[in-house]
């Protein structure tokens, strides 16, 4: 029994021999530890732009290489960590709309709860809509104004006020429509519903340029008359409804460029040069 177990221990020895020293352990967690540094280190690095247009360039000369479309943006460098995990909490638009799309909403939401708030008896006939790209705040029925009349009424100029105040600080252009119903004016100062409605818009962008430091530029206004009901004019509700001015705030319109349109500058055409020493006169 102690010669077997002398030949067993003396085997498990041998066989202990003949594997990998003791210290390769050791060995190999510090090269997974160093692998594990190298791969930290280049993910939290960016790509050097210039650094990579001058080996690609050396490479394309090397190799002769040509394009057969021509790049008019040099690659940018991105972080891998933010390629790979954080895609979905960069937004798509650039830095400055994002900002000013978030400074609209908040503006509509700010107008929206004040409504409900401070103008309780008038709030199913003022509707503040917030979406993403714009904000369209609806004055229905007589809210404003008078039957027939562009006179601003009493009670919404305290609203006003909030509406200036906010557009003054809130970007983009503002654009302010009037509409009415399909009832004909009799009387009156205004002969149609297209003119009345023209009317209202002039005087509540009037209104918010006087009351506040809202640069002209960014206000426009327009006219629809009957021709652009939100609701039916069958009912006496849906007339109402239909009664109405809207100041929208959207984003601001990028310039277009030139397309070569009728109302793009024309250059003047020049006139032949003539050498006044030429045989071949005109």
């Amino acid at each position: 029994m102690s010669k077997k177990l002398t030949d067993t221990v003396k085997a498990l020895q041998e066989e202990l021999d003949a594997s990998a020293p003791p210290w390769v352990v050791t060995f190999g967690d510090l090269m997974s530890l160093l692998l594990c540094f190298f791969v930290l280190l280049l993910s939290f690095s960016e790509m050097d732009k210039a650094k990579y247009k001058e080996v690609a360039g050396s490479l394309a000369k090397a190799f002769g290489v040509q394009r057969k479309v021509m790049a008019f943006q040099a690659p940018k460098g991105i972080k891998m960590i933010a390629r790979d995990f954080d895609q979905e909490l960069i937004p798509t638009h650039p830095r400055e709309e994002f900002i000013a799309m978030q400074k609209r909403q908040q503006a509509g939401r700010a107008l929206k709860k004040e409504v409900e708030t401070h103008f309780q008896d008038m709030k199913d006939m003022i509707q503040v809509e917030v979406g993403e790209s714009e904000v369209a705040i609806r004055m229905m029925g007589e809210t404003a104004f008078d039957s027939g009349k562009a006179n601003i009424k009493e009670q919404m100029i305290p609203l006003l006020m909030k509406i200036a105040e906010a557009l003054e600080v809130t970007p983009g252009d503002i654009v302010i429509a009037g509409h009415t119903d399909n009832v004909p004016i009799r009387s009156g100062p205004y002969a149609t519903n297209l003119q009345l409605s023209i009317a209202r818009a002039a005087v509540i962008a009037e209104f918010l340029l006087d009351q506040s430091d809202i640069e002209p530029h960014r206000v426009a206004t327009m006219g629809f008359g009957k021709y652009r009901p939100m609701e039916t004019n069958d009912t006496d509700l849906g007339r109402s409804r239909n009664r109405r001015v809207e100041i929208v705030l959207k984003a601001k319109e990028k310039p277009a460029e030139s397309t070569g349109g009728a109302f793009d500058p024309v250059e003047p055409i020049k006139p032949p040069e003539v050498n006044p020493f030429s045989e071949e006169q005109p």
